[in-house]
């Protein structure tokens, strides 16, 4: 460790620790079916004890654990006892969906308490998507730019279109243009303007038409293979001179 700590300070680098269930000491093993969040928080702060005793002081920290539950009471704890940043995350978290509704729990509600400086997503496939439900998170925190972003009604009675494949169409495109904008996708003309009227632009669903509206307000009803494309037309006319971060173009 000596060797690591010499290593680091003459480049200038930071120390993780990082701890998980699978990484304690042998004593604390014991501890950790009655006591995890005991036992991961404990491993924490002795490892930092044997860096800061090489005198290096340049670290941060993180307690993983596959468990939600765990992973927030762990994080909370820890950072009452160290000084250090913590980087924050669910191990083995699962797969695409299954995995990023944990990590969002978990480091949702400890973002939300001020808690945390960096996070990762662990999800069993393409990394890509862990950047992607990552930042996500952060966006629902407000700890980050909105970005584009689609809202969209659950199915209901009174839906009158296929929804599920226009909403997911929409945000393909929207996150293609990089506009900072809220488009909402809703599926009846009854209550979707209203429910959706702060969002910049949206369509709503009728019996096999629709209507494209701007700021809350109707702004033209086309026939449901056209929403799309008339969103997107509306948008472009609208938009033609905002960049994609939200400036007006020269």
């Amino acid at each position: 460790m000596r060797a690591v700590a010499e290593a680091a300070a003459e480049y200038g680098a930071v120390i993780r620790v990082g701890v998980n269930s699978g990484s304690l000491e042998r004593d604390l093993r014991e501890r950790e079916s009655s006591d995890p969040v005991g036992a991961l928080v404990e491993s924490a702060v002795r490892n930092c004890s044997l860096v800061e005793e090489l005198g290096y002081r340049a670290l941060k920290v993180s307690v993983k654990s596959s468990s939600p539950q765990v992973t927030i009471a762990a994080n909370r704890e820890l950072a009452k006892r160290i000084p250090y940043p913590l980087h924050m995350g669910v191990t083995e978290a699962g797969t695409a969906r299954s995995g990023a509704v944990r990590s969002a729990v978990a480091l949702g509600v400890l973002l939300a308490e001020g808690i945390g400086d960096t996070i990762r997503v662990s999800l069993t496939g393409d990394p890509v998507e862990e950047v992607r439900v990552a930042l996500e998170i952060l966006r629902a925190l407000g700890l980050v730019p909105q970005g584009p972003r689609v809202i969209s009604c659950p199915t209901c009675g009174r839906t009158r279109i296929d929804l599920e494949p226009l909403a997911l169409e929409v945000e393909r495109r929207l996150a293609e243009g990089g506009l900072a904008l809220e488009v909402a996708v809703m599926g009846c003309v009854v209550n979707g303007p209203g429910e959706a009227r702060k969002a910049d632009f949206g369509i709503a669903g009728g019996d096999g038409e629709g209507v494209v509206f701007a700021q809350g307000k109707p702004v033209r009803k086309v026939a449901e293979a056209e929403l799309v494309d008339a969103l997107f037309a509306e948008i472009a006319l609208r938009t033609a001179s905002i960049s994609p971060d939200g400036d007006t173009a020269c």
